[in-house]
């Protein structure tokens, strides 16, 4: 097996804002695995929250050339077990090899990972299309050049209730507010009374991802579901949400890859958690993966590839919120 690392730096349509930081560019690697005429591919984007940038994620890799590259025919679970000593200090490495792989594995195998794992992808959820914070001008600009079902907010300002109920006099969609942990305990339960007013269907990560004591109050009292972002990163947090949210948005390079992401699904599924996955500004090859988790999700943000201003890969195609499979196999992904 060969292992081939590329850097990209993807430009976004807009400034992206979220309550800590705004960004016009987004680092991405791209890993892409060949063998016996096959190839994979995978992605991760760097992240300052995380301290994750895309020449460790290469550094890290790089170290392991001759163990990758040694590989032959092991399944992706098998795969991922190996590999998770090295990379467990950069889980978005190993999300991207491990994306690759299942990615290569499936097209070695004849099929599309969906049919791998036996889904049926009869029912799959619709993806939103996330909103930055702006000016409300802005805001609303970004709601009318492209109109969608369901909109992700971005708040986290003085301001959320003002901005939310200008934008609902907009348009008639869903809409699911995102804080990205900026708000409090009080602030953010008299936030979710005005907000189901508004037509908001839930609240993901209000507020600080450790203040657990904090999560469990407004567990108990927001009249809108809560689901954990920030508060739920790796396979072992899923537990912790248990009664502390309603639900947990998986993020694969955060968790290390789409191996230990179908098994927090799981797992959240078993302790009656609503079960989500959300991207980090990829392009078609990372959200080209996600997709393939759809039948097992309840809601899904994988809008990464539609806010940027170019994209460096062919895969699954979104319009308006209903995702459709590339005809390829694996994840049906193609670097242009």
């Amino acid at each position: 097996m060969k292992l081939i690392l590329k850097e990209y730096t993807l430009k976004l349509k807009h400034t992206f804002t979220i309550s800590r930081e705004s960004i016009d560019v987004q680092p991405s690697l791209i890993v892409e695995l060949q063998s016996e005429g096959y190839y994979g591919f995978g992605e991760a984007t760097s992240n300052p929250y995380y301290n994750i940038t895309v020449p460790m994620m290469i550094r890290d890799l790089d170290k392991l050339r001759s163990i990758i590259e040694n590989t032959e025919d092991e399944t992706p679970e098998f795969f991922w077990n190996k590999m998770h000593p090295y990379l467990k200090d950069n889980m978005f490495a190993l999300c991207a090899l491990d994306l690759a792989y299942n990615d290569l594995y499936a097209r070695k195998k004849g099929k599309k990972l969906y049919e791998l794992w036996n889904y049926s992808i009869e029912k799959n959820p619709m993806t939103d299309y996330t909103i930055g914070i702006d000016t409300i001008e802005k805001m609303v600009a970004k709601m009318q050049e492209l109109p969608w079902p369901i909109y992700k907010i971005k708040l986290g300002t003085k301001h959320d209730i003002e901005i939310v109920t200008e934008l609902r006099k907009h348009t008639n969609s869903i809409f699911r507010i995102d804080a990205n942990c900026g708000w409090e305990v009080d602030e953010t339960i008299n936030n979710a009374i005005a907000l189901q007013k508004l037509g908001v269907e839930f609240l993901e990560q209000p507020m600080k991802a450790d203040n657990w004591e904090a999560h469990k109050e407004v567990f108990k009292h927001s009249v809108l579901p809560i689901i954990a972002d920030e508060s739920c990163i790796i396979e072992e947090d899923v537990a912790k949400c248990y009664q502390h949210f309603h639900g947990v948005n998986i993020k694969l390079v955060k968790c290390g890859g789409l191996t230990p992401g179908k098994r927090m699904i799981e797992e959240a599924k078993k302790l009656g958690l609503k079960t989500m996955v959300g991207c980090m500004t990829e392009s078609t090859v990372g959200i080209s993966a996600i997709a393939h988790l759809l039948p097992q999700l309840d809601y899904v943000d994988m809008d990464g590839a539609l806010l940027l201003a170019e994209d460096i890969a062919t895969g699954v195609k979104i319009v308006d919120g209903k995702i459709m499979y590339s005809k390829l196999n694996g994840t049906g992904v193609t670097l242009l």
